[in-house]
């Protein structure tokens, strides 16, 4: 059992940034890969970003390439997403998620363990 509780969402400028922090508790969360969606109003929540048990194999999707960055700290069980050059189109509930060790990818069911959510607006 994975427990998941994100932070540090906000409201910013475009072309400002913000770093989320997903802080996990339970037994598992070194063996765990962990991604980040997001869901804006009325949209399907969507594939962010995704990084390994290990701390590799991340992979982000096309609309954050070169923007945001995902990071882990095992030691501290915690996962966080840079959010630079943030964009209006960026605004969304922002979810981390964990899968089991290599399960996870680009797809929502991936993930068994999920957190509440925290909320990211940009203002243009």
């Amino acid at each position: 059992q994975v427990q998941l509780e994100e932070s540090g969402g906000g409201l910013v400028q475009a072309g400002g940034s913000l770093r989320l922090s997903c802080a996990a508790s339970g037994r598992t969360f070194t063996s765990n890969d962990m991604g980040w969606f997001r869901q804006a109003p009325g949209k399907e929540r969507e594939f962010v970003a995704r990084i390994r048990w290990s701390g590799g194999g991340t992979y982000y999707a096309e609309a954050v390439l070169g923007r945001f960055t995902i990071s882990r700290d095992n030691a501290k069980k915690t996962v966080a997403l840079q959010m630079d050059s943030l964009k209006p189109e960026d605004t969304a509930v922002y979810y981390c998620a964990a899968a089991p060790e290599y399960r996870g990818g680009l797809y929502a069911s991936s993930y068994d363990y999920w957190g509440q959510g925290t909320q990211v607006t940009v203002s243009s």
